[in-house]
């Protein structure tokens, strides 16, 4: 079922409304660019293009920051059920580092994932004492956020 959009008749209203569409519109087009995927070679790119690792990541204790990693699927896991639920598995950069990926299936579509499988992510990186955690890997239904995705046998999963 879709929504239908209210245009709100305020000129002050109705010129926030548009900013807001024009900036969704901006951040859903770098989102789905096909080309922003192969920029990940297992380093981790953050918002401001500078390249680190996850290890680095950890160790510095940064947490909330857009990042993309290209790895292997280590292992798959059991649902997270508990509140919204979440496909989770481990991905392993070409450094050797890894990190627990939380992809929300309330909010996208589940990904078809087995171990060894290649992905290349981009999402919000928590650190935590066990390396991390990826999340954010879907659309922003608010677009409150850039939003992230996944991408697996070529199809981009947001």
């Amino acid at each position: 079922m879709t929504k239908r959009l209210r245009i709100p008749r305020s000129k002050a209203a109705l010129g926030r409304w548009l900013a807001a569409l024009v900036i969704a519109a901006v951040a859903s087009w770098l989102g789905l660019n096909p080309n922003s995927a192969r920029q990940f070679t297992g380093d981790v790119v953050t918002e401001n293009n500078s390249r680190t690792s996850i290890q680095s990541l950890y160790a510095n204790r940064q947490s909330g920051i857009w990042t993309g990693i290209s790895g292997t699927v280590k292992r798959t896991l059991a649902d997270d059920n508990e509140g919204s639920r979440h496909q989770r598995f481990i991905v392993q950069d070409g450094s050797g580092n890894t990190v627990l990926v939380a992809h929300n299936i309330d909010l996208a579509e589940r990904i078809p994932l087995a171990t060894g499988d290649n992905v290349e992510l981009y999402g919000r990186y928590e650190c935590n004492d066990k390396g991390g955690v990826l999340h954010w890997t879907h659309h922003d239904p608010q677009g409150n956020e850039p939003g992230g995705w996944i991408e697996h046998r070529g199809k981009r999963y947001r």
